[in-house]
């Protein structure tokens, strides 16, 4: 127990080290989510009326990026089922930051259930009436939190076998590597049955809500993992081969292919049959009675969907330029279709028939950003951390030198990849 005390005690200490573009990257990020911080401290004391939210839309910009923020952290399936089911060894020492940026993506969610809870303490009375197995909330704050704790025991367990220079057992990890394959559809899974399973919002009420949730976020988080393993090879040297980044430009493909055909069988069925169901996809697409708030949203998130599918199968799609620019596009696209083009349409027109239209406040957008802006500080320090771990720069008999020349005489070779 002492040993680990260390460990962390070295971590923690390792974690404010860096050169100048690592201060002035974590001071802004700091800057960002203490902005946040008292934005929400606003909230807390006025209540949810400094949001947009109404009684006739209930749900919005946290509740948005809840939903996609739960697909970030299900997509690091998308590099543990290439290494541990079909042996690629391309991905073999890059699954770790998957998982990690998984649990980085968790606790965002639960920080965005928390705000839109208005007060933390509302939280006790679900764990005070833990309604299971009927309830399906109860289902999604399992799923969450389980699947929280896997990928930590997964990737402390692996950064600390590094770190004390021994093989990691296999019984103690493996096991836990394929139930987290298996609760990383779940997650998904339940959240998308969260909205399908209320009655009372039509537009939620389709079987295709679940697999276009699972699509998407094979979609949209292996091209933020893409995005984020560049930044890692460029800033920290980490060995980083395109080949690898290639592998998961195939996943994202097919992902996108598959969610961009779900959406096209949803929209055929709204509007073809011309049902009552439908008047909440007509709002959504093309306004209801002067009211359009969203339709400009929704037909740039298929704007941006559609050019990083065309970049995607395109004869340049190995170039990095384009892939980079394909990912931020399909990111920005999903994230407006499954936020603002899912929760909000839902709620409009309410079942009484009114229109009543959503727009974030300030205060709601400056809550959202400390909350994305933590969750980005803290997977900065968990990389921080974790890539001298792996180089054997920070280990249980070495000292860590904060010198780039004495730390570049170590990195003789690129990381085992026995640790993963």
């Amino acid at each position: 127990m002492r040993e680990y005390t260390r460990f962390l005690f070295r971590c923690a200490r390792l974690s404010f080290h860096g050169d100048w573009k690592y201060y002035l990257w974590m001071m802004a990020l700091t800057v960002i989510a203490l902005i946040g911080l008292n934005a929400y401290a606003k909230q807390f004391v006025q209540g949810l009326s400094t949001t947009g939210m109404t009684d006739q839309v209930s749900w919005g910009l946290y509740i948005a990026n809840f939903t996609f923020l739960v697909g970030v952290a299900a997509a690091a399936a998308m590099m543990v089922i290439p290494v541990y089911i079909y042996r690629n060894k391309d991905l073999y020492n890059l699954v770790i930051y998957g998982e990690l940026l998984a649990v980085v993506a968790i606790l965002m969610c639960l920080m965005f259930i928390m705000v839109d809870m208005g007060r933390p303490d509302r939280g006790l009375h679900l764990l005070q009436r833990f309604n299971f197995p009927i309830s399906i909330l109860t289902w999604d704050v399992i799923a969450l939190n389980g699947y929280l704790l896997l990928n930590l025991h997964i990737c402390g367990y692996l950064i600390y076998c590094a770190y004390q220079r021994r093989q990691p057992t296999k019984k103690f990890y493996i096991p836990f590597v394929f139930i987290a394959i298996v609760w990383a559809i779940s997650i998904h899974t339940v959240t998308a049955f969260l909205y399908s399973g209320l009655g009372g919002r039509p537009f939620w009420n389709s079987a295709v809500i679940a697999p276009r949730f699972i699509a998407s976020a094979f979609a949209a988080g292996p091209a933020i993992i893409i995005l984020t393993l560049q930044v890692i090879r460029k800033a920290t040297g980490y060995p980083v081969s395109d080949k690898a980044i290639q592998t998961l430009r195939s996943i994202v493909t097919v992902a996108l292919s598959i969610n961009m055909f779900l959406l096209g069988s949803e929209v055929f069925t709204e509007f073809y049959t011309d049902s009552a169901h439908g008047v909440s996809a007509q709002y959504l697409f093309f306004g209801l009675h002067g009211h359009n708030a969203l339709v400009p949203w929704i037909w740039s998130a298929i704007a941006l969907n559609t050019l990083a599918l065309v970049i995607l199968f395109s004869p340049w799609r190995n170039r990095l330029g384009l892939l980079n620019m394909a990912c931020v596009a399909m990111i920005v696209g999903i994230w407006i279709e499954k936020g603002m083009g899912l929760i909000v349409p839902a709620f409009i027109p309410s079942p009484l028939g009114e229109i009543v239209e959503y727009t974030p406040t300030t205060n709601e957008v400056l809550v959202c950003l400390g909350i994305l802006a933590f969750g980005m500080l803290l997977y900065t320090i968990f990389v921080r951390i974790t890539v001298p771990v792996l180089y054997g720069e920070l280990t249980i008999d070495t000292v860590y030198h904060t010198d780039p020349e004495l730390r570049a005489q170590r990195r003789s070779g690129t990381p085992s990849g026995d640790q993963q």
